[in-house]
């Protein structure tokens, strides 16, 4: 356990420094004050939570006030981690202005320490909007899930020499307007690599290899809540599921049984006070 709130000024410095950054994302607040107690550097409320949380099929139905609920939440539970919301579909891509009440609605009501735009060279003038409003963003190139319809599914990003281009444009043009990290997903490992090395700024990988200056993983991937599929970039730490499960089938079996509750999840009463009911 960490006893020191991480901070925007932590992310260079880290990075400097060459020590990585471990981030993972968080949904609700019993969640949060676990990783948060366990030392995590920083907690990212993805708008995944439309997947994890909300049972939709991708990220293009959550609203803000979704995200401002479930960051309100993890809030409640962050003590020391850098806590960073994602900006939802549309949030920030009507105009600059909207963006820019959309994330002070982040940093008013949850309370956060940064919020997260995806896009490149596209949305440097919003992030460059949304800092000069003090308010600190972190980046999100390469395989940014609230463009799957344009990229026809969830792909690598970046195997083409045009496309390694584009996502160093992308990275050198974010941290010009005033990014504080970059998320990279789902890109080749070697130009990760290249992308970490040009930037001042650290970089967050997930997919994208291991010379990034830090990883993030959607929780529930990592701890293995989810039987069906498990994306080629994870590694499951735990098998959560799997034991939620059992506990479940125990559960029922034991209260079937007669097992549960004992005598020992009971409480007891004065036998003249029970007398006295009949």
């Amino acid at each position: 356990m960490k006893d020191k709130k991480f901070t925007v000024s932590d992310l260079k410095a880290f990075k400097a420094r060459g020590e990585k950054i471990a981030m993972l994302t968080a949904y609700d607040y019993s969640m949060a004050k676990l990783l948060d107690d366990a030392g995590v550097d920083s907690l990212l409320v993805g708008d995944s939570l439309g997947m994890t949380m909300l049972g939709y099929e991708n990220t293009l139905q959550v609203t803000m006030e979704d995200m401002i609920h479930h960051t309100k939440a993890v809030r409640r539970g962050t003590k020391n981690a850098f806590l960073i919301a994602d900006m939802p579909f549309l949030s920030y891509h009507v105009t600059v202005e909207e963006a820019v009440r959309n994330a002070g609605r982040f940093v008013r009501e949850a309370l956060v320490d940064a919020v997260k735009v995806e896009g490149g060279v596209e949305m440097a003038e919003t992030i460059r909007a949304i800092v000069r409003a003090q308010i600190p963003v972190v980046a999100h190139i390469g395989l940014t899930p609230q463009s799957v319809n344009v990229f026809g599914g969830f792909k690598v990003q970046g195997k083409s020499l045009d496309q390694a281009k584009k996502l160093i444009e992308d990275a050198l043009a974010v941290q010009e307007a005033g990014a504080c990290a970059i998320v990279l997903e789902c890109i080749p490992a070697k130009l990760a690599k290249v992308i970490s090395e040009k930037l001042e700024i650290p970089t967050i990988g997930i997919g994208a290899g291991p010379d990034c200056d830090g990883q993030v993983l959607v929780i529930q991937d990592m701890i293995g809540m989810f039987k069906t599929f498990t994306p080629k970039f994870v590694k499951r730490f735990a098998g959560v599921g799997e034991q939620i499960e059992a506990a479940a089938e125990a559960y029922i079996r034991e209260i079937n049984s007669g097992a549960f509750p004992g005598p020992e999840h009971t409480f007891g009463m004065d036998d003249e006070v029970l007398e006295k009911l009949y």
